[in-house]
């Protein structure tokens, strides 16, 4: 643990992300031969209530042949369904297995990537962060303050074309000004939450913005806009529990690189990067 107060409370945000050991209770869930999740018990019996294509042993396998049918078989047993799929992949840079609905993935504890965009202004006072804050109606985390752009990946888009296309839909940041964001990190975290094992890859980008643009909620997902200087970020990130759990690592991964947090030691940059 950090000496300094400040570093150890950034640590504990890290740190509150990665609260699932594995399996955990779980039994592996196979395609085929190809390792893509994790399931409680009650639910693989569930699933071979359900369907002659899965086996459970010491681990729950679906049959290679059925993985098109996975949906169906998820809704079958009872999974949450969101009406929006994510690809099925064994690891984060692997070829798709199947497609599963978005509300069904912690249930299979499955790989869920995400896009994730800081954008900045360069302003005399200093560095700015757009900072949104998520609509009253959202079904996960309703209120909680977050990125400027920010959404999982559908199934068969890139995380880049993914964030071009929420950039757009929530903030109305236009694809000319989007496509310059830059890559700057990845971050993958394994979480017990109420709806179930988040396996979850955000892929982080920056965007320095022109001090003119001021971004317009536009699909419902976003309350509002604010600029906040970076102290208060910090301020806010460290002192308190408004940001989305997952939007604190990008964060402090932001005020690590524009030096905002001194890291003497590397304990922050090591736990990010774990």
């Amino acid at each position: 643990m950090a000496c300094d107060p400040g570093l150890a409370k950034l640590l504990s945000k890290i740190l509150a992300c990665r609260t699932a050991t594995l399996p955990g209770g779980r039994l592996r869930f196979f395609i085929g031969s190809a390792h893509a999740g994790y399931v409680m018990p009650a639910f693989a019996e569930r699933l071979r209530e359900v369907s002659a294509d899965i086996t459970v042993a010491d681990r729950v396998t679906l049959a290679a042949g059925a993985a098109g049918r996975l949906n169906q078989i998820a809704a079958a047993a009872g999974a949450r369904v969101r009406n929006e799929n994510f690809d099925v992949r064994e690891t984060v840079d692997g070829p798709a297995l199947a497609v599963l609905d978005r509300g069904a993935v912690p249930a299979f504890g499955v790989i869920g990537v995400g896009v994730h965009l800081n954008g900045f202004v360069r302003r005399p006072d200093g560095v700015h962060l757009w900072v949104a804050k998520r609509a009253a109606n959202k079904k996960l985390d309703p209120g909680k303050l977050d990125n400027l752009v920010a959404g999982g990946v559908p199934a068969g888009l890139s995380p880049f074309e993914t964030l071009l296309k929420e950039a757009a839909e929530e903030a109305a940041l236009p694809a000319d000004l989007a496509r310059h964001a830059v890559p700057v990190g990845r971050f993958a975290y394994h979480l017990e939450r109420p709806e179930g094992l988040r396996r979850d890859v955000i892929f982080a980008y920056d965007l320095e913005l022109p001090q003119d643009f001021v971004p317009v909620p536009t699909d419902g997902e976003v309350e509002e806009f604010s600029l906040w200087p970076l102290p208060r970020v910090l301020e806010t990130v460290r002192e308190e529990q408004r940001f989305k759990f997952n939007v604190n690592l990008v964060l402090i991964d932001f005020l690590l690189r524009f030096g905002l947090v001194a890291d003497p030691a590397g304990e922050l940059r090591a736990a990010l990067d774990s």
